[in-house]
Protein backbone atom coordinates (compact mmCIF):
# COMPACT_ATOMS: atom_id res chain seq x y z
CA UNK A 1 0.00 0.00 0.00
CA UNK A 2 1.38 3.32 -0.76
CA UNK A 3 -0.09 6.72 -0.07
CA UNK A 4 0.58 10.40 -0.22
CA UNK A 5 -1.30 12.61 1.82
CA UNK A 6 -1.43 16.88 0.80
CA UNK A 7 -3.28 19.69 1.25
CA UNK A 8 -4.54 18.97 -2.59
CA UNK A 9 -5.42 15.41 -2.03
CA UNK A 10 -4.80 12.57 -1.40
CA UNK A 11 -3.87 9.66 -3.92
CA UNK A 12 -3.81 6.04 -2.44
CA UNK A 13 -2.46 2.97 -4.26
CA UNK A 14 -3.21 -0.83 -3.30
CA UNK A 15 -1.75 -2.46 -6.31
CA UNK A 16 -4.78 -2.53 -8.47
CA UNK A 17 -6.43 0.15 -7.80
CA UNK A 18 -5.11 4.04 -7.44
CA UNK A 19 -7.93 6.06 -5.21
CA UNK A 20 -7.92 9.91 -5.75
CA UNK A 21 -9.26 12.06 -3.18
CA UNK A 22 -9.75 15.78 -3.81
CA UNK A 23 -8.51 18.10 -0.86
CA UNK A 24 -11.11 19.88 1.67
CA UNK A 25 -8.90 23.45 0.96
CA UNK A 26 -10.37 25.97 -0.52
CA UNK A 27 -7.25 26.19 -2.73
CA UNK A 28 -8.74 23.13 -4.32
CA UNK A 29 -11.00 23.83 -7.61
CA UNK A 30 -14.75 23.70 -6.89
CA UNK A 31 -14.18 20.97 -10.19
CA UNK A 32 -12.24 18.48 -8.19
CA UNK A 33 -14.28 18.78 -4.79
CA UNK A 34 -17.73 18.24 -7.03
CA UNK A 35 -16.41 15.30 -9.47
CA UNK A 36 -15.64 13.54 -5.66
CA UNK A 37 -13.46 10.53 -5.65
CA UNK A 38 -11.70 8.57 -8.49
CA UNK A 39 -10.54 4.77 -8.47
CA UNK A 40 -8.92 4.83 -11.20
CA UNK A 41 -8.50 0.83 -12.34
CA UNK A 42 -4.66 -0.06 -12.81
CA UNK A 43 -5.78 -0.93 -16.32
CA UNK A 44 -6.26 2.24 -17.46
CA UNK A 45 -3.34 3.55 -16.44
CA UNK A 46 -0.99 4.55 -19.18
CA UNK A 47 2.23 6.23 -17.23
CA UNK A 48 2.85 8.15 -13.79
CA UNK A 49 5.19 10.54 -13.07
CA UNK A 50 6.78 13.26 -10.99
CA UNK A 51 7.84 16.49 -11.75
CA UNK A 52 10.39 18.05 -9.41
CA UNK A 53 10.16 21.91 -8.96
CA UNK A 54 11.58 23.99 -6.62
CA UNK A 55 8.76 24.92 -4.26
CA UNK A 56 6.25 22.30 -5.06
CA UNK A 57 6.10 19.70 -7.45
CA UNK A 58 3.66 17.64 -9.02
CA UNK A 59 2.43 13.96 -9.44
CA UNK A 60 0.65 13.28 -12.95
CA UNK A 61 -1.26 10.37 -13.85
CA UNK A 62 -1.58 9.66 -17.99
CA UNK A 63 -4.20 7.71 -18.51
CA UNK A 64 -5.06 5.54 -21.74
CA UNK A 65 -6.81 6.81 -24.77
CA UNK A 66 -10.76 5.57 -24.53
CA UNK A 67 -10.02 4.34 -20.95
CA UNK A 68 -11.81 7.93 -19.11
CA UNK A 69 -15.60 9.87 -20.10
CA UNK A 70 -13.98 12.72 -18.35
CA UNK A 71 -10.97 12.92 -20.47
CA UNK A 72 -13.21 12.01 -23.79
CA UNK A 73 -15.70 15.15 -22.65
CA UNK A 74 -13.58 17.43 -21.91
CA UNK A 75 -10.67 16.76 -24.91
CA UNK A 76 -8.22 17.51 -22.70
CA UNK A 77 -9.16 21.38 -22.04
CA UNK A 78 -10.00 21.15 -18.66
CA UNK A 79 -7.96 23.82 -16.41
CA UNK A 80 -4.48 22.10 -15.24
CA UNK A 81 -5.95 22.77 -11.30
CA UNK A 82 -8.62 21.16 -11.87
CA UNK A 83 -7.44 18.10 -13.49
CA UNK A 84 -7.87 15.29 -11.18
CA UNK A 85 -5.19 13.25 -12.34
CA UNK A 86 -2.58 15.82 -10.91
CA UNK A 87 -1.63 16.32 -7.09
CA UNK A 88 0.18 19.03 -6.05
CA UNK A 89 3.09 17.97 -3.66
CA UNK A 90 5.20 19.84 -1.10
CA UNK A 91 8.80 19.90 -1.29
CA UNK A 92 9.66 17.89 1.98
CA UNK A 93 7.08 14.97 0.63
CA UNK A 94 8.96 14.81 -3.21
CA UNK A 95 10.28 11.11 -1.78
CA UNK A 96 6.74 10.03 -0.91
CA UNK A 97 5.81 11.10 -4.51
CA UNK A 98 8.43 9.19 -6.09
CA UNK A 99 7.69 6.05 -4.34
CA UNK A 100 4.56 6.38 -5.48
CA UNK A 101 5.03 6.76 -9.32
CA UNK A 102 7.51 3.74 -8.93
CA UNK A 103 5.05 1.57 -7.34
CA UNK A 104 2.60 2.26 -9.77
CA UNK A 105 5.02 1.86 -12.77
CA UNK A 106 6.48 -1.04 -11.23
CA UNK A 107 2.95 -2.96 -11.04
CA UNK A 108 2.47 -1.92 -14.49
CA UNK A 109 5.51 -3.54 -15.93
CA UNK A 110 4.35 -6.66 -13.46
CA UNK A 111 0.70 -6.75 -14.85
CA UNK A 112 1.86 -6.14 -18.14
CA UNK A 113 -1.09 -3.22 -19.05
CA UNK A 114 -0.82 -2.67 -22.86
CA UNK A 115 -0.95 1.39 -22.96
CA UNK A 116 -2.80 0.91 -26.67
CA UNK A 117 -6.51 2.61 -26.56
CA UNK A 118 -9.23 1.13 -25.12
CA UNK A 119 -12.41 -0.30 -26.54
CA UNK A 120 -14.07 0.32 -23.42
CA UNK A 121 -14.35 3.32 -20.83
CA UNK A 122 -12.91 1.89 -17.69
CA UNK A 123 -13.99 4.47 -15.71
CA UNK A 124 -17.96 5.27 -14.82
CA UNK A 125 -18.06 8.68 -15.07
CA UNK A 126 -20.11 11.12 -12.49
CA UNK A 127 -23.29 9.32 -10.76
CA UNK A 128 -26.57 10.62 -12.18
CA UNK A 129 -28.68 12.30 -11.75
CA UNK A 130 -26.76 15.45 -12.16
CA UNK A 131 -27.77 19.23 -12.63
CA UNK A 132 -25.73 22.32 -13.13
CA UNK A 133 -26.63 26.15 -13.24
CA UNK A 134 -24.37 27.75 -15.85
CA UNK A 135 -24.42 31.17 -17.39
CA UNK A 136 -27.36 30.14 -20.22
CA UNK A 137 -29.64 28.08 -18.24
CA UNK A 138 -29.37 24.56 -16.18
CA UNK A 139 -28.91 21.90 -17.67
CA UNK A 140 -29.63 18.61 -15.59
CA UNK A 141 -29.19 14.64 -16.90
CA UNK A 142 -31.33 11.43 -15.46
CA UNK A 143 -29.50 8.99 -17.38
CA UNK A 144 -31.80 8.37 -19.97
CA UNK A 145 -32.94 12.50 -20.92
CA UNK A 146 -30.94 15.64 -20.84
CA UNK A 147 -32.98 18.88 -19.89
CA UNK A 148 -31.98 22.57 -20.40
CA UNK A 149 -34.22 24.82 -18.87
CA UNK A 150 -32.80 28.64 -20.66
CA UNK A 151 -32.06 31.06 -17.87
CA UNK A 152 -33.83 34.69 -18.44
CA UNK A 153 -30.50 36.30 -19.28
CA UNK A 154 -30.52 33.67 -22.47
CA UNK A 155 -30.59 34.71 -25.92
CA UNK A 156 -34.60 35.50 -26.95
CA UNK A 157 -34.31 33.02 -29.78
CA UNK A 158 -33.69 30.34 -26.79
CA UNK A 159 -36.32 31.04 -24.76
CA UNK A 160 -38.74 31.06 -27.01
CA UNK A 161 -37.88 27.29 -27.89
CA UNK A 162 -38.71 26.23 -24.53
CA UNK A 163 -37.04 23.95 -22.18
CA UNK A 164 -35.17 21.19 -24.53
CA UNK A 165 -36.00 17.55 -23.82
CA UNK A 166 -33.18 15.02 -25.95
CA UNK A 167 -32.95 11.48 -25.53
CA UNK A 168 -29.53 10.09 -24.88
CA UNK A 169 -30.66 7.33 -27.53
CA UNK A 170 -30.91 10.64 -30.07
CA UNK A 171 -26.99 11.79 -29.08
CA UNK A 172 -24.14 11.41 -31.31
CA UNK A 173 -21.69 13.47 -29.23
CA UNK A 174 -21.24 15.64 -26.59
CA UNK A 175 -19.29 19.36 -27.55
CA UNK A 176 -17.37 21.24 -24.72
CA UNK A 177 -15.30 24.41 -24.78
CA UNK A 178 -14.56 25.23 -21.20
CA UNK A 179 -15.06 29.41 -20.51
CA UNK A 180 -11.27 30.73 -20.23
CA UNK A 181 -12.73 34.07 -18.75
CA UNK A 182 -11.14 35.76 -21.43
CA UNK A 183 -13.69 33.67 -24.21
CA UNK A 184 -16.67 32.37 -24.09
CA UNK A 185 -17.40 28.58 -24.16
CA UNK A 186 -20.08 26.54 -25.07
CA UNK A 187 -21.51 23.05 -24.25
CA UNK A 188 -23.58 21.70 -27.59
CA UNK A 189 -25.85 18.13 -27.84
CA UNK A 190 -25.52 16.83 -31.12
CA UNK A 191 -28.04 14.65 -32.57
CA UNK A 192 -27.91 13.47 -35.93
CA UNK A 193 -30.31 15.63 -37.01
CA UNK A 194 -28.26 18.73 -35.89
CA UNK A 195 -24.64 17.47 -36.16
CA UNK A 196 -24.02 20.28 -39.39
CA UNK A 197 -26.03 23.17 -37.44
CA UNK A 198 -24.19 26.35 -37.75
CA UNK A 199 -26.08 28.33 -35.18
CA UNK A 200 -23.46 30.22 -32.47
CA UNK A 201 -23.73 28.72 -29.15
CA UNK A 202 -25.58 32.29 -27.89
CA UNK A 203 -28.47 30.88 -30.69
CA UNK A 204 -28.60 27.41 -30.65
CA UNK A 205 -31.49 25.57 -28.90
CA UNK A 206 -28.78 22.89 -28.37
CA UNK A 207 -26.43 24.63 -27.14
CA UNK A 208 -25.36 26.38 -23.55
CA UNK A 209 -22.95 29.11 -23.66
CA UNK A 210 -20.75 29.62 -21.16
CA UNK A 211 -19.81 33.02 -20.49
CA UNK A 212 -20.28 33.80 -17.11
CA UNK A 213 -18.74 32.44 -13.71
CA UNK A 214 -15.78 30.27 -14.98
CA UNK A 215 -15.55 28.02 -12.09
CA UNK A 216 -19.16 27.94 -12.00
CA UNK A 217 -19.53 27.13 -15.90
CA UNK A 218 -16.25 24.75 -15.68
CA UNK A 219 -19.48 22.15 -13.55
CA UNK A 220 -20.92 21.66 -16.91
CA UNK A 221 -18.18 19.47 -17.76
CA UNK A 222 -20.07 16.73 -15.18
CA UNK A 223 -23.06 16.76 -17.47
CA UNK A 224 -20.86 16.48 -20.05
CA UNK A 225 -19.21 13.45 -18.98
CA UNK A 226 -22.17 11.82 -17.26
CA UNK A 227 -23.79 11.96 -20.50
CA UNK A 228 -20.57 10.90 -22.67
CA UNK A 229 -20.16 7.79 -20.45
CA UNK A 230 -23.51 6.13 -21.55
CA UNK A 231 -23.20 7.11 -25.24
CA UNK A 232 -21.33 4.24 -27.39
CA UNK A 233 -17.69 4.54 -26.98
CA UNK A 234 -15.31 6.36 -29.66
CA UNK A 235 -14.29 2.81 -30.95
CA UNK A 236 -17.24 1.56 -31.94
CA UNK A 237 -18.05 4.64 -33.81
CA UNK A 238 -17.88 3.15 -37.42
CA UNK A 239 -19.33 0.08 -36.56
CA UNK A 240 -22.49 2.54 -35.78
CA UNK A 241 -22.28 4.10 -39.06
CA UNK A 242 -23.38 1.13 -40.87
CA UNK A 243 -26.17 0.43 -38.51
CA UNK A 244 -27.57 4.39 -38.71
CA UNK A 245 -30.51 3.14 -40.92
CA UNK A 246 -31.74 0.60 -38.45
CA UNK A 247 -31.15 3.32 -36.10
CA UNK A 248 -33.44 5.75 -36.93
CA UNK A 249 -36.72 3.50 -38.21
CA UNK A 250 -37.99 3.14 -34.27
CA UNK A 251 -37.57 7.30 -34.76
CA UNK A 252 -39.41 7.23 -37.42
CA UNK A 253 -42.07 5.18 -36.25
CA UNK A 254 -42.65 7.18 -33.04
CA UNK A 255 -43.14 10.16 -35.36
CA UNK A 256 -45.81 9.17 -37.00
CA UNK A 257 -47.43 9.03 -33.73
CA UNK A 258 -49.86 12.87 -33.54
CA UNK A 259 -48.77 15.27 -30.56
CA UNK A 260 -51.24 15.91 -27.94
CA UNK A 261 -53.48 19.41 -28.37
CA UNK A 262 -51.65 20.70 -25.56
CA UNK A 263 -48.59 20.35 -27.56
CA UNK A 264 -50.04 21.40 -30.05
CA UNK A 265 -50.88 24.69 -28.62
CA UNK A 266 -47.22 25.24 -27.44
CA UNK A 267 -45.92 24.51 -30.80
CA UNK A 268 -48.10 27.24 -32.10
CA UNK A 269 -47.19 29.84 -29.36
CA UNK A 270 -43.77 29.27 -29.89
CA UNK A 271 -43.87 29.45 -34.00
CA UNK A 272 -45.32 32.53 -33.52
CA UNK A 273 -42.64 33.98 -31.17
CA UNK A 274 -40.27 33.01 -33.53
CA UNK A 275 -41.88 34.46 -36.67
CA UNK A 276 -42.00 37.99 -34.56
CA UNK A 277 -38.43 37.39 -33.94
CA UNK A 278 -37.94 37.20 -37.53
CA UNK A 279 -40.10 40.00 -38.97
CA UNK A 280 -38.34 42.41 -36.18
CA UNK A 281 -35.05 41.65 -37.61
CA UNK A 282 -33.96 39.48 -34.19
CA UNK A 283 -33.20 36.62 -36.32
CA UNK A 284 -31.72 36.14 -39.73
CA UNK A 285 -33.71 34.17 -42.34
CA UNK A 286 -31.11 30.90 -42.27
CA UNK A 287 -31.43 31.54 -38.09
CA UNK A 288 -35.10 31.44 -38.14
CA UNK A 289 -34.78 28.46 -40.69
CA UNK A 290 -32.62 26.22 -38.29
CA UNK A 291 -34.59 27.49 -34.85
CA UNK A 292 -37.67 26.64 -36.31
CA UNK A 293 -36.39 23.37 -37.49
CA UNK A 294 -35.39 22.67 -34.14
CA UNK A 295 -38.73 23.51 -32.28
CA UNK A 296 -40.59 21.11 -34.78
CA UNK A 297 -38.15 18.46 -33.29
CA UNK A 298 -38.56 19.19 -30.24
CA UNK A 299 -42.17 18.06 -30.78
Amino acid sequence: MAEIIQRDGTWAFDGTTVRITPGLHRSVPLFRQTYGEVAVPLEAVAGVAFEPERRRGRLRMRLREGADPLLHATGGRLPDPADPYRLLVDVDRAGVAEYMAEEIRHALLLDQIPKEPTKTYLLPGPPVPVSVRSSDGTVSFDGTQVRIDWADTSDRVKRATGPRIIDVGDLVQVEWLPNSGYEDGFMRFVTRETSFSKLPPEKDPYALDLWGSTRRDLLTALVATAVTARLPHPSTRGELAHGDERAHRPRLAAAAVPPSADHHDVLLRRLRELGELHRDGVLTDEEFARTKAAVLRGF
